[in-house]
């Protein structure tokens, strides 16, 4: 009887050491632009300090590499873009919940570089050399750009002059511009805030580009986990918002 009972407590503490095990295993794969790294690692420590037994892996980059990463099979439980046209892209291949795409956020584009005050406006860009901004094929910083220096007009003619930089994504364009190594970039005002020389010489009006939106959704696999359900359901929550705006973000409209 002794033997039994022993055997049975074992048992009973060896499922109870794999079942927290596994809990602890437990991981959530976020994709998230560039431009809401810092935002997300926040708010995924935030998520786990309340008692969350699980680790938050992120994966940042442009949204359009994200989204195809994610087509072609690569692991995520959560989509974040920063633009709508990714998030289509992934409903259209059936790759996300539908049901749970909601828009997280909202961002301006901005254009900085070193002090200039002769650089107050987009139409004052053409007289400079470099000029860096994301890659509009993937890049969406990079695609609102495109869209305001076209409606503006003068598109072409930096093309044509070779002075647009293209960069993998808004924070390398950031980068190039705080080193100097660019005159000036296209970026959110998220990253903007991140400089350390370069500043703020004009917003784009907003009327020269679409609005800049951050739709977030469960994937199809992410749909199936109860702990990426609840961080979807932090995220777009109301305890999510104080963070967003600490780094500079708004809320959607």
């Amino acid at each position: 009887m002794q033997r039994l009972t022993t055997l049975v407590l074992t048992i009973a503490v060896s499922l109870v050491l794999t079942a927290s095990l596994l809990q602890a295993a437990d991981e959530i794969r976020i994709s998230v632009p560039a431009s809401m790294t810092d935002a997300v690692k926040e708010l995924a420590a935030q998520f786990t300090a309340s008692g969350h037994q699980v680790t938050i892996v992120p994966n940042s980059g442009p949204s359009g590499t994200l989204a195809k990463q994610i087509v072609e099979g690569a692991p995520a439980d959560l989509f974040i873009s920063a633009n709508r046209k990714w998030m289509t892209y992934l409903r259209d291949e059936q790759r996300i919940d539908p049901q749970s795409e909601k828009i997280l956020a909202a961002n301006t584009l901005v254009f900085v570089g070193a002090k200039n005050p002769a650089v107050t406006r987009l139409a004052d860009i053409t007289g400079l050399g470099r000029i860096a901004m994301g890659s509009p094929k993937s890049v969406p910083a990079g695609e609102y750009a495109a869209q305001a220096l076209d409606k503006a007009g003068i598109y072409t003619q930096l093309e044509q002059e070779r002075k647009l930089v293209l960069a993998k994504d808004v924070r390398q364009a950031l980068t190039y511009a705080d080193r100097g190594e660019a005159d000036g970039a296209f970026v959110y005002k998220t990253d903007a805030l991140m400089a350390t020389s370069a500043v703020i010489l004009f917003a784009v009006p907003q009327e020269l580009y679409e609005k800049i939106t951050y739709p977030i959704a469960l994937t199809v696999e992410g749909a199936k986990k109860e702990q990426a359900r609840a961080f979807h359901r932090f995220l777009t929550g109301p305890q999510a918002l104080p963070v967003l705006r600490k780094f500079g973000f708004s809320a959607p409209k």
